[in-house]
């Protein structure tokens, strides 16, 4: 893929090293919590943990479009795209295919019938970043039918990676001139509104799947993130005395998780005539005034070692949960609630934990085995694994051994994914 470039540049600008943003430990908290909400939510025990999902969304269009802009002026209106997705693809891809092979081996080996067979056909989509449109197409209800599914978590991840190709060429193509680049908080600004119309315009009727996972519909979330990234959004909160953010900040925590705890599932009123929206918003704000002023009570609270170290394992963490707690049902272990969490939480960060450090960051940072041929080998096998898994593991015949699955939807004690 060639870079995008508004003129030809020297060759010292052409090898300067790609851009960077500084660390902001409080966002690494924030992930934490997010991802302890969804944890939390799917056990069953937290209606509105799954606003966690829409907190990733904002923080992933705050950082990407931050790192876009960083580039574009170091470089001089330059991105390298084709460089930005690599990257994304070693941060993402390797860690996404190893949990689909192993879910797949492992529904084989110890799932029920019908999650094997889902897993076999929602396979493909998860490994081609599309799962929130198959859903939406083939009709599975995000809040009745996600519990027989052991990739209906990753439409979240589709929705990312769809805006990942999108977005980075509207910032390259602006990026090309100065007066252009002031186009990139406007068109960030009225996507969102765009999105937010789509949104009520589509939320109607009793399921709202199309309306949850649709990427036109929750571009909002990663958009508003997106605009607090930009010039003008930065110069605004730069005018905002240390202090003042620190007692913001604390405003919008409490605001958050107000709305957190009063919000439970597709019932709640106005989430999708524009709560969501404004909780998207919220946590916008929330975000930039922590880069603003890291060091605030709300920053140190938020930047604290736990909640860093569940935001760094937040990714592999969301990837693993969800198939554990499928595959470790109720009716497989014979016991739910509280004790079942207790099993089913250590177990999931102890595979968040293994995936990222031997799979994740070996990668992600070029570990000696994964570079040149050897890291080829390796995800070329890994690839090869998740097909033959797809082609060759026999779909299971579900004649005598098949489920209500409206019964099964409805007695069980997990909420559907997110």
């Amino acid at each position: 893929m060639p870079t995008i470039t508004t003129t030809a540049t020297p060759p010292s600008h052409r090898r300067r090293p790609r851009a960077t943003a500084r660390h902001i430990a409080p966002l690494d908290g924030l992930r934490g919590l997010a991802v302890l909400g969804v944890l939390f939510f799917h056990a069953g025990h937290f209606g509105g943990g799954f606003l966690g999902v829409d907190l990733f969304f904002v923080l992933s269009g705050f950082l990407i479009t931050g790192l876009l802009l960083k580039e574009a002026a170091d470089r001089h209106g330059s991105i390298d795209l084709a460089a930005f997705w690599e990257r994304r693809a070693r941060r993402l891809l390797p860690a996404l295919t190893v949990m689909i092979a192993g879910t797949l081996f492992l529904a084989a080996a110890a799932g029920p019938p019908y999650l094997l067979g889902f897993a076999l056909e929602d396979g493909p989509w998860a490994a081609l970043q599309a799962t929130n449109w198959h859903f939406i197409s083939e009709q599975v209800g995000y809040w009745n039918d996600a519990d027989t599914r052991v990739f209906s978590h990753l439409w979240s991840i589709g929705v990312e990676w769809q805006f990942y190709v999108v977005w980075p060429v509207v910032v390259a193509v602006l990026a090309r001139g100065r007066a252009a680049r002031r186009l990139v908080p406007v068109i960030a600004a009225v996507g969102a509104a765009l999105s937010l119309t789509v949104m009520i315009a589509l939320a109607h009727g009793p399921d709202t799947t199309r309306v949850y996972e649709g990427t036109d519909t929750r571009a909002f979330s990663l958009l508003l993130g997106a605009l607090m990234a930009t010039a003008p959004a930065r110069r605004l909160l730069a005018r905002v005395p240390g202090r003042l953010a620190g007692g913001l900040c604390a405003v919008l925590v409490c605001t958050l998780g107000a709305y957190w705890f009063l919000t439970d599932g597709p019932g709640s009123p106005f989430l999708f005539q524009g709560g969501l929206f404004l909780h998207a918003l919220a946590a916008a704000l929330l975000i930039a005034l922590l880069a603003h002023a890291p060091a605030g009570p709300v920053g140190r609270l938020l930047g604290s070692r736990p909640l860093r170290w569940l935001g760094g394992i937040s990714y592999s963490l969301y990837l693993w949960h969800w198939p554990v707690y499928l595959l470790l049902s109720e009716e497989t272990l014979g016991f739910g609630g509280w004790g079942r969490t207790a099993l089913l939480v250590p177990i999931s960060l102890a595979a968040g934990f293994l995936s990222k450090i031997l799979v994740e960051d070996p990668i992600r940072f070029k570990a000696r085995w994964a570079r040149s041929r050897t890291g080829t080998v390796c995800l070329a096998a890994v690839l090869a694994a998740v097909a033959a898994a797809c082609l060759f593991i026999p779909a299971p015949n579900q004649g005598a051994d098949s489920v209500d699955l409206t019964r099964l939807t409805a007695a069980s004690g997990v909420v559907p994914g997110v």
